[in-house]
């Protein structure tokens, strides 16, 4: 992660006295931010939420107060998560959006529940309304193909392009997530305060991965990934900084400022790629993530490798990418199949 990852972002005034009415009189209310405050702290410093997580729930749990602007958090109850999520729903807040809300609610109260000794989560019976699913946008073989190969373009030369290249092959190679790129390590360190939590290993051809509520799993790198990683490596000390703190100096990825890359500079770098190579589509780094469990289901037809691999919790999120894959094989089935099509009127 990036290192604005590990200290939490300080609330603004909107964050707190402006968004909570009659926060700044109300003891209680106050004494509630701060618990807040020292939960996201938590997320943040220890368990590695991005920024973007953390604001996400600053904002949801500030929500939950101005629904119930006279109660304390710990006086909450079944009752009240469910009025606040009715209310949100009422304003025309999308089922993903509550669901992601709650899900805040949720883990607050599982944090919260036995210092305030409260007799259950008040949030946990409460379900979000049913979220459409809807399929992943993933690349075909071709087109990761002709982003990763780049036909088009000249070979990396630059550390940056390298840096690029290293990065992309690795989303692709192992199925990461954004946020679990960024905070790889070039190796295992642990000095000056900072232990490494995912790294990669070369020899092993393997990274290890401390990915969504702090599970740890390896996973493969690819031929191509393990090349485009030494050739980065050999040139990433052109981006490090001779006093780079120990997070720096631990980075795999580094930004062109010598810090650890920010996941907004690799998503930028990812969309120019996709564009230089002449993609059809808008290119994200989630797009990799897709197209590396949709591609190896398309071939290995194992199921549960795949979920182990992109390090779902649970098989019901990875069965998307068999509706996926069966997309796929019914495009191909009305392309080659000569009674596949229906005759127009005028056949």
């Amino acid at each position: 992660m990036p290192p604005e990852s590990r200290t939490h972002p300080q609330p603004s005034a909107g964050d707190t006295a402006q968004t909570v009415p009659g926060a700044s009189s109300s003891a209680p209310l106050a004494a509630d931010q701060q618990r807040i405050e020292a939960w996201l702290t938590e997320l943040g410093a220890q368990q590695r939420y991005s920024p973007h997580t953390v604001a996400a729930y600053r904002r949801d749990l500030y929500t939950l107060q101005r629904c119930h602007p006279g109660l304390a958090l710990d006086a909450l109850t079944e009752a009240h998560i469910r009025q606040a999520l009715g209310r949100l729903h009422a304003q025309g807040r999308q089922p993903r959006g509550l669901a992601r809300t709650l899900s805040a609610w949720r883990s607050y109260f599982e944090w919260r529940a036995p210092q305030a000794g409260l007799s259950s989560n008040p949030a946990h019976g409460v379900r979000a309304p049913k979220i459409p699913r809807s399929l992943p946008k993933a690349l075909s073989v071709d087109q990761a193909q002709a982003l990763l190969d780049r036909p088009r373009l000249p070979p990396p030369q630059t550390p940056v392009e390298k840096r690029d290249m290293a990065m992309f092959e690795v989303l692709y190679s192992s199925g990461l997530r954004l946020a679990e790129l960024v905070g790889l390590d070039w190796r295992p360190l642990r000095e000056d305060g900072y232990a490494s939590h995912s790294w990669v290993d070369l020899d092993e051809r393997e990274a290890t991965v401390r990915g969504k509520g702090g599970k740890t799993r390896a996973v493969p790198l690819g031929q191509h990934a393990v090349a485009a990683l030494q050739a980065w490596l050999a040139v990433r000390g052109e981006l490090l900084p001779a006093a780079a703190d120990a997070n720096t100096r631990a980075a795999l990825f580094l930004g062109a400022r010598g810090r650890r890359i920010s996941p907004r500079v690799v998503q930028l770098q990812l969309q120019a790629l996709g564009q230089q190579a002449g993609l059809p589509l808008h290119v994200h780094p989630h797009s990799l993530r897709h197209s590396f469990a949709s591609h190896l289901l398309q071939s290995a037809q194992d199921l549960r490798a795949v979920q182990e691999l992109l390090g779902h919790a649970n098989i019901a999120t990875t069965q998307i990418y068999t509706r996926l894959d069966f997309q796929h094989l019914a495009a191909s089935y009305d392309q080659a199949h000569p009674r596949a099509k229906r005759r127009t009127k005028d056949e």
